[in-house]
């Protein structure tokens, strides 16, 4: 194990203690909420039946959805905390959900071909190159399977709400591939008044193109893009406030691939 993946666990394991926001297990799901959550955009269609991998999806939350709705679930995440939390969403649905301890850049302990759906928490941005885990996902994913993932907008990484200066939000760092990136945690992450101060993010610049193009060289075809998912961006709230903050600078972007070998560029 090397440090970035020490960092991670130490860092996921202190989250899960103050109890953060994505380590809390959704145990009100029904039907509607399920697909909510794993589909908002309207761009995944019937899972049930499918074979899901749920990379870094520790947390009880994703993978109880795809479960709740007929999918055969696997979670592979880097924290033991964070897979304790799928594992008592899963007796409180009575749902059988594999887990598995593991690193995102080695997916090797899966066959070729073995899922209809990789489902990709935010979590790239915590490695220094993304491209490889792209490639990983295209071994083990069946032609025509759907890879989703979040990543950071590379245009502002390193911004915060308090980069305010009263006419908009300063960019801090050159935009520069794989650089190592800190920043503070968003208030609403965990209850600062109520437990101890959680490592902050360590997360590495992947750029647009970097992760366009690897997804292309590896037989991926794009057929959604969002830059506006989980975010509710109000330009009239108080500046340096979140709902300001995102309606200048999207924290984040979401994409919808389907994986084809068939494809090809004449």
């Amino acid at each position: 194990m090397d440090e970035v993946a020490e960092y991670i666990q130490a860092r996921w394991k202190a989250l899960v203690e103050a109890d953060a926001l994505f380590t809390r297990p959704q145990l009100n799901y029904d039907a509607e909420s399920a697909r909510q959550k794993i589909d908002s955009a309207g761009k995944l269609g019937d899972v049930a039946g499918k074979n899901v991998l749920c990379i870094a999806g520790g947390g009880g939350q994703q993978s109880a959805a795809f479960a709740l709705l007929g999918a055969r679930v696997t979670v592979f995440d880097i924290s033991r905390e964070q897979l304790e939390r799928d594992a008592q969403a899963a007796a409180h649905y009575n749902l059988k959900i594999k887990l598995m301890q593991g690193d995102m850049r080695d997916l090797s302990r899966f066959d070729d071909a073995s899922f209809d759906i990789v489902d990709h928490s935010y979590s790239i941005n915590f490695v220094p190159e993304a491209v490889s885990v792209f490639r990983q996902v295209a071994r083990v994913l069946r032609a025509g399977g759907i890879y989703h993932f979040s990543f950071a907008n590379p245009f502002i990484m390193g911004t915060e709400q308090k980069d305010w200066n009263g006419k908009g939000y300063v960019l801090k760092n050159p935009y520069v591939g794989g650089a190592k990136i800190t920043y503070d945690d968003q208030e609403w992450v965990y209850n600062r008044d109520e437990h101890e101060p959680v490592p902050g993010p360590v997360e590495y610049r992947h750029t647009l193109s970097t992760v366009i193009n690897g997804l292309c060289e590896n037989n991926f075809v794009i057929y959604h893009l969002s830059d506006n998912s989980d975010m509710y961006p109000d330009e009239n709230e108080e500046p340096a406030s979140w709902d300001h903050f995102v309606a200048f600078a999207p924290p984040w972007l979401s994409v919808w691939a389907s994986f084809r070998p068939d494809f090809k560029i004449e």
